[in-house]
């Protein structure tokens, strides 16, 4: 990249710009951020905001490049080295100071010592790191991760695993014996006894794991409109780790329309976003969050113009969603995702991403977006130019809805289509009418898993919009008929 395109980037994760030598406190903090992260480079001698190239002294630089490193050297531990060089553009000097991802985590200001004086960078400031996640760099620093350490609470035979048992025999078809768990490190040895990794816990049905990970769960919800105002319908998704993605998925099926093309003689089906780039996303999300965060759960948000995915933890350093297609794999969970694996839940070996990309090329009618939101990550899949689709599927269905002369075979085939572009959810009601058509809101929202009252009202009079369905008689004593049968 050259350093013309470099200036037009906005400041993040691994760039900072500086129109002259900052104050001895602030290089420092950004230093030691960046080599407790992914690294990263500062330039002196341009301005942020705006962003505007105004250049050094030539005669300077040697002095600036000195107090640089002699400052590196003396408020920073353990030791960093950085690589600092001179450039020139527009006749103007500039100073990059080239700072690696560091080997030997938490860095530290030597004067504010480990507790008080590590930084991580968060977007483009640099955030005093908690002791959660101080403790999360000394584990990178011993190359351990978080699932992989022992739980002493319980023995590991004491520990109710038998859902995992279930599902293990049903994806691998083989037993979830002890040799087996020993070898996926789920269990570990500790004073002649055998105790469960924060894994097997995360894995298990026990009430341990409610009481040590209650936010180990994905919260799913479906809102009406574009904002956060009013829910249609939500779901806390508390089942183990194995089955969370698959019941995340399920939900965000129930409130995505399918719609069906007529391609030659034949209707093809196909979802309004790309499902199984979605799905990746949410195993993803489940698999490699940072579940030594406490308080953060992921968060599966539907609303009409994007789906969005948000998993606690940032983006492992190693990897670059801006190089999707490149085969790329960093797992944060060491046990968790060898598992996932096995399970036949992920794919080991980093195709995930480019299969999201591939699927991406199918759907340009849909904007891929990805962002670090505080000490998340969060994806987004957005339909673009959503006011204008919606005016026009508004004008659609107009066009639709046959004229009172309209022959009963238009009708059908005018019905059929409008079926096909409906949710899972309005699918099941109307089904559900069919059989009980004396059915009430309590009813239908009884017998149908995972919508709420709201949802259900909310349906029903999409469903009457849509001319598929109509009340006779009162509410207390009236029945529902389905249309177009």
């Amino acid at each position: 990249m050259s350093i013309n395109e470099l200036i037009n980037q906005s400041e993040g994760r691994r760039l900072e710009f500086k129109g002259e030598l900052p104050t001895n406190s602030d290089l420092a903090k950004t230093v030691v951020a960046f080599a407790n992260d992914a690294g990263g480079e500062i330039y002196i001698g341009i301005n942020d905001n705006p962003r505007q190239i105004i250049g050094l002294s030539e005669e300077e630089l040697p002095r600036i490049e000195e107090q640089i490193s002699n400052l590196i050297y003396d408020r920073c531990y353990p030791i960093i080295l950085p690589e600092v060089s001179f450039l020139t553009i527009e006749d103007k000097h500039l100073i990059k100071v080239c700072i690696y991802r560091g080997s030997m985590p938490p860095y530290y200001l030597k004067d504010k010592g480990k507790l008080k004086g590590t930084y991580i960078r968060v977007g483009s400031t640099n955030k005093l790191a908690d002791e959660t996640i101080i403790a999360e760099l000394e584990r990178r620093r011993r190359n351990i991760s978080f699932d992989s350490e022992v739980v002493m609470d319980k023995s590991a035979d004491e520990l109710d695993i038998s859902g995992l048992k279930l599902l293990y025999k049903e994806k691998t078809g083989e037993d979830l014996n002890i040799q087996v768990l020993r070898k996926l490190e789920l269990v570990k040895t500790e004073q002649d006894k055998e105790y469960p990794t924060k894994a097997l816990l995360l894995f298990s049905d026990d009430n341990l794991r409610n009481s040590m990970f209650p936010n180990a769960k994905v919260e799913c919800a479906r809102f009406k409109g574009t904002g956060t105002e009013e829910f249609l319908d939500q779901k806390s998704i508390i089942v183990h780790i194995g089955l969370q993605a698959e019941e995340t998925y399920n939900f965000v099926l129930r409130h995505i329309n399918k719609a069906a093309n007529i391609e030659g003689v034949y209707t093809v089906s196909r979802w309004e976003y790309p499902v199984k780039a979605i799905r990746e996303i949410i195993r993803n999300a489940i698999v490699h969050r940072d579940y030594s965060l406490t308080g953060k759960d992921v968060k599966v948000a539907i609303y009409d113009d994007m789906v969005e995915i948000t998993s606690p933890g940032l983006l492992p350093p190693s990897i670059d969603y801006s190089a999707m297609e490149s085969r790329q794999s960093d797992a944060r969970n060491k046990v968790i995702a060898p598992v996932f694996k096995r399970l036949g839940i992920i794919d080991q070996w980093g195709n995930g991403l480019k299969m999201v990309a591939e699927e991406m090329k199918s759907y340009p009618e849909i904007d891929l977006c990805w962002k670090e939101v505080g000490l998340s990550f969060q994806v987004q899949f957005i339909k673009k130019n959503y006011q204008e689709n919606t005016n026009m599927e508004d004008s659609a269905d107009n066009e639709r809805r046959p004229a009172q002369s309209t022959t009963q075979s238009t009708t059908q085939s005018t019905t059929q289509y409008t079926t096909q572009k409906l949710t899972e959810a309005q699918n099941m009601i109307l089904s559900y009418l069919r059989e009980h058509p004396e059915a009430t809101r309590a009813d239908l929202n009884s017998h149908i898993e995972g919508i709420t009252v709201d949802g259900i009202k909310y349906n029903l009079a999409r469903l009457q919009e849509l001319g598929l369905l109509k009340r006779v008689g009162s509410k207390r004593y009236g029945y529902w008929v389905v249309l177009g049968e």
